[in-house]
């Protein structure tokens, strides 16, 4: 099964729920209901590597098309270590580990040069800021929150050239 499948186009408007994190099933035995609620609603899905588990994987590629990074936590998932991704001509790159918080902009602004935001995770930590036109979105996660006060995720919304990022609290 591809996990990169091609992108639905809209003239109005184009939605993706964006996932990290996950680590199912050894942090949870499923996403929460409401982020299923979620995906419901989304043309695609983009997951930002600590899946885990091959049988998520396929779940989640049959709820709608998926774009999926491998993590440091993922063993014998055939998805790649990066994706950069062209919707509506906004450019994408998804990536799971970002390093250091410090310099983080600059680094990713090197690492993609041409992207106009970029999607990750490993932290657990939500993150939506731009930063020199640059869009750092880290959706948090849905199963494990560690030290965070909700479980999140991100839903991305492209529309006439433009992104709208958002973290969603899912508790």
């Amino acid at each position: 099964m591809r996990y990169d499948s091609v992108i639905l186009r809209s003239s109005c408007y184009l939605k993706f729920a964006v996932l990290a994190d996950t680590h199912i099933p050894h942090r949870a035995r499923a996403l929460p209901q409401r982020a299923y609620d979620i995906i419901e609603k989304t043309d695609a899905i983009i997951h930002a590597g600590d899946i885990t588990s091959v049988e998520f994987l396929d779940e989640l590629a049959k709820l709608k098309p998926l774009h999926a990074v491998l993590g440091n936590n993922d063993f014998n998932i055939d998805v790649p270590k990066t994706l950069n991704l062209e919707i509506e001509g906004i450019k994408i790159a998804v990536v799971h580990e970002t390093g250091s918080k410090e310099g983080r902009a600059r680094r990713l602004s090197r690492r993609f040069p041409n992207a106009r935001v970029v999607v990750f995770g490993h932290s657990h930590i939500p993150l939506n800021e731009e930063v020199d036109g640059l869009l750092l979105f880290n959706p948090g996660s849905a199963t494990d929150r560690r030290r965070q006060p909700q479980h999140t995720m991100g839903i991305l919304t492209i529309a006439g050239g433009q992104v709208l990022a958002e973290i969603v609290p899912l508790d």
